[in-house]
């Protein structure tokens, strides 16, 4: 049987490196996609081979088309034609929408939104009959929390791209959904929050603690398996009932 090929975008570190994991464990050959942290993604790529996995990590920007393109082909080259597509890549910067830069607004949009719609782009002709694509949207575009005003807009606009590209799908047997975390314990979400502010966070769901990435991680294996077959242009929130 040929192993199946996936390639999951900023997966250097955090959820995404968990996700590689994830999936590597689940028999997937994985391509790690990482736009600077280089060190990171080969200190993967080797736990994953030394656990008898196939791995590579491969460098490029998820906002430039070209980035992409070489993406697909160095993975069909080193891994073979792609399977499942995993859009992780991701920034979080707080701030209220009146104090938001244009550099700062331009890259939530390039790397959320852009990137995600590249990365779509590209798998439209790439990605073989029966593949499985994963967006990552956010919990947050159900709060509506002061500060994530255009975080929230650019990744509201990724539902929106998962759901239509879903029906563009038609006749392919490709399905594509999108994962909307809650508050998960990464060094992204923890940074800059103070132990009151993580603490408050935690115990706003029902099940009273934070995410971690490995519940993600889980969500993300059940979509792209075969047990995930008749789910299609969803948005899945994973977030212990905060919303």
């Amino acid at each position: 049987m040929t192993t199946q090929v996936a390639i999951i975008t900023g997966a250097s570190r955090g959820i995404g490196a968990v996700v590689a994991k994830q999936l590597a464990a689940d028999g997937y050959a994985v391509a790690i996609n990482y736009a600077s942290s280089a060190t990171e993604a080969s200190r993967l790529v080797v736990e994953l081979r030394q656990a008898g996995h196939q791995a590579i990590a491969i460098q490029g920007d998820v906002s430039k088309a070209d980035d992409i393109k070489r993406l697909f082909d160095q993975t069909e080259t080193q891994l073979g034609k792609v399977d499942v597509l995993i859009n992780n890549a991701g920034i979080l910067k707080v701030l209220p929408l009146a104090q938001h830069s244009d550099e700062l607004y331009n890259q939530n949009f390039d790397i959320h939104t852009r990137g995600t719609f590249n990365a779509l782009r590209e798998a439209a002709t790439r990605l073989n009959d029966g593949g499985r694509i994963v967006n990552f949207s956010s919990s947050t575009v159900g709060l509506n929390f002061q500060g994530y005003a255009v975080y929230i807009a650019s990744k509201a606009a990724v539902e929106s791209l998962t759901q239509v590209f879903a029906k563009e799908m038609r006749g392919r047997r490709i399905t594509v959904n999108a994962v909307a975390p809650g508050p998960v314990a990464t060094e992204l979400f923890l940074h800059g929050k103070s132990e009151e502010q993580v603490q408050g966070l935690a115990k706003m769901a029902p099940l009273e603690r934070l995410g971690q990435p490995e519940d993600i991680a889980r969500v993300v294996s059940f979509l792209v398996s075969p047990a995930g077959s008749w789910v299609n242009g969803q948005i899945l929130r994973a977030n212990g009932g905060l919303v």
